[in-house]
């Protein structure tokens, strides 16, 4: 098991069924502990020419690995969630020296991919069965698309690749994996993984690396088939102009953006509170879809606020491995910096700092900490803030008059992941403002960074281009294919008119049959 400040043997990418190191070094992702700089996992080197052998290998893997039946695809990745369960301890330690998150937080990411794809296979294979039309003797089967590449994120950086990972495998691709560049150790700790459990060669590659530069050679490149982005909208604007001159190249973008709450008078306001508090700063508020803003009804704004700050400021800052600790650091200097600028550009347009964004001691451990912060929107003075993604653990608070005026407000947002709706179940009006918001996925009296695989959901606005996650990630990549069979003998005096087909009607007494060839397919 590897310990708290253990290096990693750094192996190299991972490239038909073995890991190699570059020939020629283009750079170095280093692995630095967020929470304790001190802490320095290893010096990484990638090659961005390392991508055009990953997708090489992927390529010609693909061939034996689409021909093996789902069973026997659904076997394989059943020893790749055995061999993660077995090294779960390592996961979760990984992803706190790189990510900083609490160790509890850490494990309960490892419980959560695992069950992914405990519920990939036991659910969502029946997503891959053929569609069949027996009267016309007719099916649809869903085919791979082909190779797979997975740019993954640091905030959950096992759940996220493992799920699009499985569902790849799952539906017959094969994968190029890069993990994100705070994150390699998790990244290399998936292809041991993956190499525990013997997977044809080509099945898997992994390629480590920085986005500007392996990243982009790998989302360019003309051998993938489809690309599955999880990260900044920026990225993702990125990813497309990249990609401009290939339309037929699947793109799956989760660029989150994060969520928003809206707290209705009647609510239970200690869930409301906690949901929003945990929403907020869980992760240190780096999640996709952690609790960017809240819309509250004047009648108990002074109450909901008075509570939050009240409750924010109690939240235990501290290192991952602290067992009380709530909130590590945030994932860089340059994070960091990006948070107190924001932070300070609220207050010159005018906004009320409850908790004001700034650096945070945590002794002995020297790392990138910071305090949760929450600020009043004066919404009304022409700078409402609803363009862009707060960053890290920062709440912005907004004053509303009633549900209408927070539905109105909510639906401007530029990014609609998730959103939580506090309420009385009874309220009169729930179906109706149910009806109205306009979002990626509604959670009722629960947090924004709840989800179901169960359920499929795309974010609004600059949150996706409306790809679905959870298990229907398995249809989107397939491609589907249908198949007519006609197993008649030709009969020459059902031909259309206008051809004059020998033992058929003369020309002048051609009418069209009613079961001639027709226009569109059966059914």
């Amino acid at each position: 098991m590897l310990g708290e400040r253990d290096r990693l043997l750094r192996k190299g990418d991972y490239v038909w069924g073995s890991f190699v190191k570059p020939e020629r070094v283009d750079g170095y992702v280093v692995g630095v502990n967020p929470g304790d700089r001190t802490d320095v996992l290893g010096r990484f080197p990638f090659s961005e020419a390392s991508v055009d052998d990953a997708i090489e290998a992927a390529t010609a893997g693909g061939v034996k690995w689409r021909r093996l039946s789902v069973e026997d695809r659904a076997s394989v990745v059943k020893r790749l969630r055995e061999m993660i369960g077995r090294s779960s301890a390592t996961f979760a330690t990984l992803i706190t020296r790189e990510t900083g998150k609490p160790l509890w937080e850490a494990r309960q990411e490892v419980v959560a991919a695992l069950r992914a794809i405990d519920l990939l296979i036991d659910e969502g294979l029946p997503l891959l069965e053929p569609r069949i039309l027996d009267e016309y003797q007719a099916r649809s089967d869903f085919r791979p698309r082909g190779v797979v590449g997975v740019l993954a994120p640091y905030n959950l950086p096992l759940l996220v690749p493992i799920t699009q990972i499985a569902a790849a495998l799952l539906a017959g691709n094969t994968v190029v994996f890069k993990p994100s560049k705070f994150a390699p150790g998790v990244g290399q700790h998936i292809a041991e993984a993956v190499d525990r459990c013997r997977m044809p060669r080509g099945t898997f590659c992994l390629v480590q690396g920085s986005g500007s530069g392996v990243g982009a050679r790998l989302a360019s490149s003309p051998g993938l088939d489809a690309l599955l982005l999880s990260g900044s909208y920026q990225t993702g604007l990125a990813v497309k102009r990249a990609t401009a001159d290939r339309p037929e190249l699947l793109l799956g973008l989760q660029c989150g953006g994060k969520g928003c709450g809206i707290v209705l008078d009647g609510c239970d306001m200690n869930r409301a509170v906690y949901e929003t508090l945990v929403g907020a700063f869980l992760t240190a508020g780096q999640r996709h879809n952690s609790t960017a803003r809240v819309m509250v009804v004047r009648k108990v704004f002074d109450a909901f606020c008075d509570q939050l700050v009240r409750y924010a400021s109690r939240l235990r800052v501290s290192y991952g491995f602290e067992p009380h600790a709530f909130m590590g650091p945030v994932i860089s200097e340059n994070f960091r910096t990006r948070f107190r600028k924001y932070g300070r550009s609220l207050i010159q347009r005018g906004h009320t700092p409850l908790i004001e964004a700034s650096n945070r001691e945590v002794r002995p451990q020297r790392g990138f900490y910071v305090n949760p912060a929450v600020y009043w929107v004066n919404w009304e003075n022409g700078h409402s803030f609803l363009e862009d993604e707060p960053p890290g653990p920062l709440l912005l608070i907004y004053r509303v008059a009633g549900w209408e005026e927070a539905v109105a407000l909510h639906n401007q947002l530029q990014f609609r992941v998730s959103t939580s709706l506090f309420v009385d179940p009874d309220h009169p009006k729930l179906d109706r403002i149910v009806r109205r918001l306009r979002t990626g996925a509604l959670n009722v009296n629960r947090g924004t960074i709840g989800a179901s695989l169960r359920l499929p959901s795309a974010g609004l606005g600059k949150s996706s281009n409306g790809v679905p996650a959870g298990l229907d990630l398995l249809r989107f990549l397939t491609s589907p294919r249908a198949v007519l069979v006609e197993r008649r003998p030709f009969d020459p005096s059902q031909v259309v008119p206008g051809i004059q087909w020998e033992g058929g009607p003369p020309v002048e007494e051609a009418v069209a049959p009613p079961d001639a060839t027709p226009i569109a397919g059966p059914g």
